[in-house]
């Protein structure tokens, strides 16, 4: 249900905003806002202005939340913190008060009315509590998780009735045949692919509707979340080290072909390769570059603001929407991208867990050797 929220910024200046209504215009506003717009948020807030009053009007969707307390599980709607985030607001439930301070929600220690904050602004007198609630980037999994299964079970219905594919099914197909046949198949090779041909299909589509809803005004940063990159990587962890054979695992724990005394340390340092190194470059690339991306969009946006002084309101406005546009084309390439190169490496982990090792190259007609997908993983590294 949509709800409209309103703040009185100019009775509580401590309050979200500052005196001038919570307009952004100086450097450190803008900065702090950037920062603030790409992390998660416990309310789905659609737009805000100011109006003649000094009351600054919100309008979005309320969230469900949801946490652990000294008392067992507590939950509310986000709409009862009217949009605070700088612990001013205690909301009481059960018994207990809680603030949300920085995205996080703090429980106030009992007999604690308000908040207490030291030099470096930290809670003195709460804690932070274990947090299950819908949140924003917890809203847009939800939806394009919903949007994939109706897409791809409507395509799948089409092809299991021998139809061509109608609708957004004729701009999936494409991509579903590239994922199969230019990333899973020459990567993990003909034996293998088909098994995980579905998990790289998810992923991929996944991150890629995910980044481009990114670019959307709709304020959505779900894979530039830690905690969202951290769970794909995992999967994929999972899926590899499930997944390896024999081979994979001897070259990993008891190198062959080296001298025993160097076996121990190499076991080391390929645990530490296939457990740590490999699912953290996955996870840290991801969430880098979609977090950057939303910084400089954001930070060409902010033009408009901070140079209108010496530009002027046209110059600053024409500055910024020109650079703007540019990068937000530069964007849209990236959310490929970045959807293709972590669902190529997750298909290179995967094919190295199940390379079959010492086997004889097939020959063509011809009586050469043909490339499998050990070959092609050598020339990929």
């Amino acid at each position: 249900m949509l709800f409209a929220g309103t703040s009185v910024l100019a009775e509580n200046p401590t309050t979200e905003g500052h005196k001038d209504g919570g307009q952004v215009d100086t450097k450190t506003e803008v900065e702090e806002y950037i920062l603030h717009h790409i992390k998660d948020s416990h309310d789905f807030n659609l737009f805000s202005y100011t109006n003649d009053a000094g009351e600054r009007k919100h309008f979005g969707f309320p969230l469900p939340v949801i946490i652990w307390t000294s008392n067992g599980l507590t939950t509310f709607m986000s709409s009862e913190f009217h949009h605070n985030d700088d612990g001013h607001v205690i909301v009481e439930k059960n018994g207990m008060k809680f603030a949300k301070i920085h995205s996080k929600i703090y429980e106030l220690e009992a007999g604690a009315s308000t908040v207490a904050f030291d030099d470096t602004h930290h809670a003195t007198n709460a804690h932070k509590l274990l947090d299950f609630s819908i949140t924003k980037s917890v809203v847009g999994v939800l939806l394009i998780g919903l949007l994939m299964l109706f897409w791809f079970s409507r395509l799948a219905r089409q092809y299991k009735k021998k139809a061509i594919p109608t609708g957004f099914g004729r701009v999936l197909e494409p991509l579903v045949l590239y994922v199969r046949d230019e990333i899973a198949r020459p990567n993990i090779g003909e034996k293998h692919y088909r098994r995980f041909t579905g998990y790289l299909m998810t992923v991929f589509f996944f991150i890629w509707i995910l980044n481009l809803l990114g670019l959307t005004p709709f304020g959505f940063n779900v894979t530039g979340q830690l905690a969202v990159t951290a769970c794909l990587a995992i999967f994929t962890l999972v899926i590899y080290t499930v997944s390896g054979n024999k081979d994979y695992w001897m070259h990993i724990l008891w190198m062959p072909g080296v001298p025993i005394l160097i076996r121990p340390v190499l076991a080391i340092i390929e645990l530490a390769g296939a457990l740590v190194i490999k699912p953290f470059s996955l996870l840290v690339r991801l969430f880098a570059n979609i977090s950057a991306g939303h910084i400089v969009v954001m930070s060409l946006i902010a033009i408009m603001f901070t140079l209108k002084k010496s530009l002027g309101v046209v110059g600053a406005t024409g500055l910024s929407l020109v650079l703007s546009f540019f990068i937000t084309l530069i964007e849209v390439l990236v959310a490929f991208l970045q959807a293709y190169i972590f669902t190529m490496l997750s298909a290179l982990f995967i094919g190295m867990a199940v390379a079959e090792h010492d086997h004889e190259h097939d020959h063509d007609e011809h009586g050469h050797e043909v490339p499998d997908a050990e070959d092609v993983r050598a020339d990929f590294i």
